[in-house]
């Protein structure tokens, strides 16, 4: 039995391959047993349920390649594949893969779309993908974008490329991460570096919420101005640190919230662009940059802007 076989009512065999190998038994897991409650994939470990060529293991154990490891029968949730809309997703995705290679693949990611499923999602882009793919053997998120936010994505095809690649988002100036952004008002500045460290809040609502904070982890963003209008500016935002709604707050930050920004922005000012067309947060993941995990050879994709986005800048009054 391979690493994909379907959970059944017997234990399985799994053969761990050079994929999963460096991965925690726990987390891969998690990844395998989806719809099954973390505490239940603990238990099974604790009993020694589950079991690597033929011994009891750790949450905590590495895998390693050639590895044998038994699984008892899990009744595994079986919402997750069945829910998800196939022409939907193939709809929404198809066409969208702007690079793809042995390592990685690319998808220019819709606005409205979520990176992953949960809070009441049945599914999001990966989940999507994975219906599309169901003979992919890995298929996992390297880094993540906000549900309003439009632009390059990076999914790994191999836990080497992923271990890899998470590895250089972690470190400043290993992956250049550049967004296009309107802003609301004109910004009389061509450029600034915004150096605010950020903290996140999470309201009795369940929903997130970013402030800039003394106490908070630290968080740079250099905005440069590309274009002005009457009541907006148009900039390219270039992130040297990864944090949640980042961009979104530095702007707020600096006194010209995103344009249509539901969460941080202008309730007067988003009802204007609205009138004027907006139905989005004007925000897209136009570039990323980074070594190549197999051969370390310099790589850049961009995303065109959407064309909603292009047609909205291009009707705005000078």
């Amino acid at each position: 039995m391979t690493e994909h076989s379907q959970t059944s009512n017997k234990p399985q065999i799994i053969d761990i391959g050079e994929e999963s190998a460096g991965q925690r038994i726990d987390n891969f897991l998690f990844t395998r047993l989806k719809g099954v409650p973390k505490s239940h994939v603990y238990r099974i470990l604790r009993t020694g349920e589950v079991r690597v060529n033929g011994g009891r293991c750790q949450a905590e154990r590495r895998l390693e390649a050639g590895d044998k490891l038994r699984l008892p029968p899990v009744r595994v949730a079986e919402r997750e594949e069945s829910t998800i809309p196939q022409s939907q997703v193939q709809q929404r995705l198809e066409g969208r893969i702007l690079h793809e290679d042995e390592d990685f693949l690319v998808i220019n990611k819709p606005a409205g779309m979520a990176v992953h499923g949960g809070s009441g999602l049945s599914y999001g882009v990966i989940e999507g993908l994975r219906a599309l793919r169901p003979q992919a053997k890995f298929l996992e998120l390297v880094h993540r974008l906000d549900r309003e936010t439009s632009g390059c994505l990076l999914i790994a095809k191999k836990r080497s490329a992923l271990r890899h690649l998470h590895d250089l988002f972690r470190e400043e100036h290993q992956v250049k991460k550049v967004y296009v952004a309107l802003l609301a008002g004109v910004w009389a500045r061509k450029s600034l570096l915004v150096d605010a460290p950020l903290k996140k809040n999470i309201l009795q609502s369940g929903e997130r919420m970013v402030k800039v904070a003394k106490d908070g982890k630290p968080a740079r963003t250099e905005f440069r101005r590309l274009r002005k209008f009457a009541a907006a500016t148009l900039v390219e935002a270039s992130l040297f640190t990864g944090r949640t709604h980042q961009i979104r707050v530095h702007a707020l930050s600096i006194g010209h919230p995103i344009a249509c920004d539901e969460r941080y922005g202008d309730e007067a000012l988003n009802a204007e662009f609205r009138k004027l067309g907006l139905k989005r947060l004007f925000l897209h993941a136009s570039e990323l940059a980074f070594a190549h995990p197999r051969d370390q050879r310099p790589f850049t994709i961009q995303a065109p802007l959407e064309p909603e986005l292009q047609h909205f800048i291009e009707s705005l009054p000078t």
